[in-house]
């Protein structure tokens, strides 16, 4: 089969590399759509990868026995090798999995894990069936671009009374503000990339702002009648963002974190927790249980043509690379056969 390496810096490229076999209930699947994230950090900064991507969805085209899914499903390839069997796994909660499965244990090789490749390989219970109807690469939204921003809006109970702020609008963004417009929520962005603008823009944006500008909450708390909005949601990963979204929202609003940061962010826990009565939230994917309601999303949104801004053949990984890492994209979604 063929995958996507990178190769150096700012190059990347195709590899022939063995198939996987379905082993117990594990099984194959063709890769018919692979979304891209945020792997183009290691395309820039000439991190050399040979496993790349952890979203995708396909057809499976080979088991080992009969199991939850069958050759020619149809399916969604949900993130990461969990065990399946611990409390957070059984609640659907198995993005927190302490207990994640040697997939090279396991099978006795790595190749398979790489979700941009025209194959892979899964546990049956991580493949969650893609309705009629809805295409490959529209069913490959239900993972990290509207995946993390919808777990985050259920447990900050976002709904249309609310004024949300979301911090940074690449994929993930995009998607929080489509999440939040089908919930009936007032959207405020902060961004400063032109190209994610004007994409925000129309979706419905009522505003955006610039969270490099120090006067930014200033600005947002005046659009919220002085209070601040109710909740916000950071999907930029960077302090500047993450303390915007603190300093926004109103007393006793919500607060939730998906953008990745390795630096640490000032909390204060008086002025920032406990005077304000803010609750501050972690959430990285969401419950399994929520995959119908996402579908549903993807099915009936008017704005998910706009989560997606190109569809490119495998073959062109490097102009697909050079596309990710210039941030003018929304998401962009690799075709293995193509």
């Amino acid at each position: 089969m063929k995958k996507a390496v990178i190769l150096g810096e700012r190059k990347a490229g195709l590899v022939d590399a063995p198939e996987p076999k379905a082993k117990e209930n594990w099984v194959v699947v063709k890769v018919h759509a692979a979304p891209m994230c945020a792997e183009y950090k290691s395309f820039a900064g000439g991190h050399k990868s040979e496993f790349l991507g952890h979203e995708a969805a396909g057809e499976v085209v080979e088991v080992a026995q009969p199991c939850r899914v069958k050759v020619g499903d149809r399916v969604v390839v949900m993130p990461q090798y969990p065990c399946g069997k611990c409390p957070l796994c059984v609640a659907g909660e198995y993005i927190h999995c302490e207990n994640c499965v040697s997939v090279a244990a396991f099978t006795g090789t790595r190749e398979g894990t790489a979700t941009m490749a025209q194959y892979l390989i899964k546990p049956d219970w991580l493949l969650p069936a893609i309705p009629e109807g809805v295409s490959y690469g529209k069913a490959s939204l239900a993972c990290c671009a509207l995946g993390p921003s919808f777990g985050a809006m259920e447990l900050m109970r976002v709904n249309a009374f609310d004024t949300i702020l979301i911090t940074g609008a690449g994929p993930v963004g995009l998607g929080a503000v489509v999440n939040a417009r089908y919930r009936g929520a007032k959207v405020i962005v902060a961004e400063c990339v032109p190209y994610r603008v004007e994409r925000v823009k129309a979706m419905g944006a009522v505003a955006v702002a610039d969270f490099r500008e120090p006067d930014a909450a200033k600005w947002i708390r005046e659009l919220t009648d002085g209070l601040g909005v109710t909740c916000a949601l950071d999907c930029a990963g960077n302090v500047a963002a993450e303390r915007l979204c603190i300093e926004s929202t109103r007393r006793k609003g919500r607060v939730a974190f998906v953008g990745e940061c390795g630096e640490p962010m000032p909390v204060r826990v008086s002025p920032d927790l406990i005077r304000t009565g803010i609750v501050l939230i972690g959430s990285w994917h969401y419950n399994l249980s929520g995959f119908p309601s996402i579908m549903k999303i993807i099915r009936e949104s008017p704005l998910i043509d706009l989560l997606i801004s190109h569809v490119l053949p495998m073959s062109r990984i490097q102009e697909a690379f050079e596309l990710s890492a210039s941030h003018e994209t929304a998401k962009v979604i690799l075709e293995p056969w193509e």
